[in-house]
């Protein structure tokens, strides 16, 4: 075996190491809240608590067209058995038993975990989709989009697949489309209807995609292709472009440091800190309420100066950038300088920068996923003692091993 091979498959199990490590600790914003609940800071594997405070996955919807779907002979259920924490159009929510207060908000103790039941050291639904993802491509000797579709389509619509109980809003955009009688390559909702759709969770797979080749040309090409089969999103491109390079460098065995700064030196900071960007939420009275021109400005707009990773990091401290400066949320345009600040700053130690992502936490899977990718690539070795707590270390291996032969080949 080759270096880059190795380093591709470093890089590969820092994407499920990142998501396991971050799944109990997922979207809590209030950082006292992981000690809290998770019984101190998180410095391993956990199993998640069965209720979250900050947790609005009940209640969370899925509204398909149930009628054109059973016409057009496609199936619309991706919940099956998590069905219950979901108000769609072929359930009757009032009838799942959770308690709702007289202005809609579910109780706080009806708030559930959004990986409730999943053990420590499992993976979440976006992991799970990058093994669909990988098993095609061993499958068929390569990638071939419409053919990831239908085993992607497979996947999410056979019941017993998925033990996460967090369908992400893409997906349910995604399969609300598909329901509709849209054509699956067309599926994926856009950024200026749906903010949510400019999300860390979207760079994952094309990150994965782009380890099949070896320019940075194609890698980005091809990531890009794959990443609006499910985001419609110009933030996710752009973040794409940042990290895609990086990768790419990384498995071939550049300096990391010194190519952190070269590549973080060609991006732009948002023009909004994380602070200012909540704030405006606040003002609105949520997320949901902000109008969408005004959405797209907060997201859209950029410092024109280059990003100086090195100065700015000895200029502000871990608290002031996570959070204040970055916001924790899914947002690419701040968890991707968040992410590089983490690698940059633990100097690509890959527990400690992932330890610390996952006590960050707001969406530190997502954001977890990204960074083991690029911590891997960058780490001649990964602790044993992480390959071995994931659940499913058997069957990755296999996966991992016939994934980074075709990439390295």
């Amino acid at each position: 075996m080759n270096e880059k091979e190795q380093r591709i498959k470093n890089s590969l199990w820092g994407l499920f190491i990142g998501d396991a490590l971050a799944m109990p600790a997922h979207w809590f914003y209030n950082t006292s809240n992981i000690p809290k609940y998770l019984g101190g800071p998180v410095d391993g594997y956990k199993s998640p608590p069965e209720k979250h405070v900050e947790a609005s996955l009940v209640r969370a919807k899925y509204k398909p067209d149930v009628k054109r779907a059973e016409k057009s002979g496609r199936k619309y259920d991706i919940l099956h058995q998590h069905l219950r924490f979901y108000d769609t159009s072929y359930n009757n929510f009032g009838e799942s038993g959770f308690g709702v207060d007289e202005k809609g908000v579910i109780k706080i103790n009806d708030r559930h975990h959004y990986h409730a039941g999943l053990k420590a050291g499992e993976n979440t639904l976006n992991a799970q989709l990058v093994r669909v993802l990988m098993r095609h491509v061993i499958e068929n000797g390569g990638y071939i989009p419409g053919k990831f579709l239908e085993a992607f389509i497979a996947f999410m619509t056979t019941p017993g697949n998925n033990n996460d109980p967090y369908t992400e809003g893409y997906l349910r955009a995604w399969f609300e489309n598909y329901s509709k009688g849209i054509p699956p390559a067309a599926c994926a909702d856009n950024q200026y209807r749906y903010a949510g759709i400019n999300a860390l969770g979207g760079m994952i797979r094309p990150m994965v995609i782009s380890l099949l080749h070896s320019d940075r040309y194609n890698a980005l090409g091809f990531a890009v292709g794959h990443q609006y089969l499910t985001h419609h999103s110009e933030n996710v491109s752009a973040s794409l472009a940042v990290v895609v390079p990086l990768l790419n460098a990384l498995v071939n065995g550049h300096d990391p440091i010194k190519t952190t700064k070269e590549i973080a030196g060609e991006m732009g900071l948002s023009k909004y800190t994380g602070k200012e960007l909540f704030a405006q939420y606040q003002q609105s009275g949520g997320m949901g309420h902000v109008p969408a021109d005004v959405m797209w400005k907060l997201h859209t707009e950029f410092a024109d100066a280059p990003w100086d990773i090195e100065k700015f990091a000895n200029e502000h401290t871990e608290s002031d950038v996570l959070k204040k400066i970055f916001s924790t949320a899914c947002f690419a345009e701040h968890g991707t300088p968040m992410l590089i600040y983490l690698a940059w700053k633990f100097r690509f130690d890959f527990e400690k920068a992932l330890l610390a992502n996952v006590n960050a936490g707001g969406d530190n899977v997502h954001r977890g996923m990204v960074l083991g990718m690029i911590l891997g690539a960058a780490t001649a070795s990964i602790p044993s003692k992480l390959i071995d707590g994931l659940v499913a270390k058997n069957e990755l291996e296999k996966e991992i091993e016939a994934f980074a032969a075709i990439a390295a080949g």
